[in-house]
């Protein structure tokens, strides 16, 4: 009966993370590519920096947990950082391209590739004692 609710458990964990997910590249996509500058004006300078910093780290991390090859996400995600920001400068007026975005979006990967590889490596140590 425990490996029945374990299994259960374990589905339902699986699918609360995907969905994580697929909502945290929603909001990132939406966040990047929006014609006006998404979020509210809250008049903290430079602000925007840790938006951009959370919402890459929000992908990286999920995307590890859910188990998207490492190679594959972190390279989009790093090629979307650098994308986001000349599309934003080139097509789409109400929006400026800022090269220290793309800084932020790229911490925002290592931030969420080092939380993500540590989750991972956390959840094998914790299924090899169990």
């Amino acid at each position: 009966m425990t490996s029945v609710v374990t299994g259960t458990r374990s589905t339902v964990s699986v699918w609360v993370w995907r969905v994580l997910f697929v909502g945290a590249v929603l909001l990132q996509l939406y966040g990047v590519y929006a014609p006006r500058e998404a979020g509210p004006q809250v008049g903290i300078p430079q602000i925007d920096k840790v938006a951009h910093c959370f919402l890459f780290a929000a992908v990286a991390f999920t995307g590890l947990k859910v188990g998207v090859p490492a190679r594959w996400l972190l390279g989009a995600l790093a090629a979307n950082a650098i994308v986001s920001e000349l599309a934003q400068y080139w097509w789409l007026p109400q929006r400026d391209g800022d090269p220290y975005d793309s800084l932020a979006d790229l911490a925002g990967v290592a931030l969420g590739a080092w939380l993500g590889f540590r989750a991972t490596v956390a959840g094998r140590a914790r299924r090899r004692t169990t």
